[in-house]
């Protein structure tokens, strides 16, 4: 078996690295677009799967180098990191982002005649300035999420055009 498994499980590897790659600098600089945070996530079990089968069938070789001291030490700090990564973030202080973040949530599950008060708008001329913007929303008291659904694109549109109607 570790004959075969040598044989497609670097290949593997190394096609599932190239995908986690593309998508991971276009999610970072916020490029993805269709499927390409899906596509990350889940097809990342298979980059996952595949380092497993990787170390499996070269174990010997794996073990050795990781008993030197420069791969214990690489090996250390991607432990720390990762371990540094759970620590949780402020809900206040700097971190405006996720401030921001929740405000827009809020607003954009706010009904309209909310969010038309929170702005100091006319209702209806937000929901004139919507509904121009080609955002469906139908009464005072639906929200933008019940426009846009999950869609952050489309909800970030609605947000702006809340913003820039007056």
């Amino acid at each position: 078996m570790s004959l075969s498994l040598y044989k497609w499980a670097t290949p593997l590897v190394a096609g599932a690295f190239l995908l986690m790659a593309a998508t991971g600098i276009l999610m970072f600089f916020h490029l993805d677009t269709g499927l390409n945070k899906a596509a990350h996530e889940w097809l990342g079990w298979v980059f996952v799967i595949g380092a497993a089968f990787h170390i499996f069938s070269n174990f010997p070789g794996f073990k050795k180098k990781m008993a030197k001291p420069l791969s214990i030490g690489i090996a250390g700090i991607f432990v720390t990191l990762l371990l540094l990564s759970f620590i949780p973030l402020e809900k206040g202080g700097n971190n405006g982002k996720m401030i921001a973040g929740a405000a827009m949530n809020s607003l954009a599950s706010a009904p309209i005649s909310v969010v038309a008060q929170v702005t100091h708008a006319d209702p209806q001329e937000l929901l004139a300035a919507l509904n121009a913007g080609g955002m469906s929303i139908s009464s005072a008291d639906m929200s933008i999420n019940d426009a846009v659904g999950q869609n952050p694109e489309l909800r970030m549109k609605a947000l702006s055009l809340v913003f820039n109607q007056k």
